[in-house]
């Protein structure tokens, strides 16, 4: 007795559908999620940064986080403390930064709100800061922070440094704090705009 022969139903597509949905929809939100850390963590003032960035041999996505950090890249952005800038430098800091980098020019205080001058100077303070705490970021923004007379007298405690040199705790809320702060908006800033330092500050 001859079989009779069964025809195959083709397999729904309907999943397939589904998973090209699914992709694409995961894909719109990466897009939408990077456009979105683009806005949030721009590269304004980049002329400006780059120069002196590269004055200062300092990588440009420091100085970036710094400015993102303490101004939001507000020009006239001030404190309670009275910093002013994109950098917010208090008028005592400025007065330092000034006869170090800058003893003959004609700039007062009231310049800070000038993104040359702020941006100039906040680097020069940054990378000063770097120079003395052996490069270790996260000190160098609770110098940058609380001063430096605040962090040499924790080094000197061995409960926040092992070596002397650097910080690996930061007993202050608020220096914790900004430190957390720093070091994440460099991480963003790194991972967005990964060029950074080497292609663009020591290009050979």
């Amino acid at each position: 007795m001859p079989h009779r022969q069964v025809k195959r139903r083709p397999r729904p597509r309907h999943w397939v559908a589904a998973l090209l949905a699914l992709a694409a929809g995961l894909l719109a939100g990466q897009l939408l999620l990077h456009q979105f850390l683009l806005w949030r963590y721009p590269q304004k003032y980049s002329g400006l940064v780059q120069q002196y960035a590269a004055e200062y041999d300092l990588d440009p996505n420091i100085l970036y986080a710094f400015i993102h950090t303490e101004s939001g890249f507000d020009p006239l952005a001030e404190s309670e403390a009275g910093a002013r800038g994109l950098t917010q430098i208090t008028n005592e800091t400025f007065e330092w930064i000034k006869l170090k980098c800058a003893p003959h020019e004609e700039i007062t205080f009231d310049d800070l709100y000038n993104p040359a001058v702020s941006i100039r100077f906040g680097a020069y303070f940054i990378a000063a800061s770097l120079d003395r705490y052996g490069g270790d970021l996260s000190t160098a923004a609770a110098a940058y922070h609380n001063g430096w007379g605040a962090v040499d007298s924790l080094l000197e405690q061995e409960e926040y440094s092992r070596d002397g040199s650097t910080l690996h705790t930061f007993p202050f809320s608020r220096m914790n704090r900004y430190v957390y702060k720093i070091n994440h908006s460099y991480q963003r800033y790194q991972s967005l705009y990964p060029q950074g330092y080497y292609d663009t500050v020591r290009r050979s």
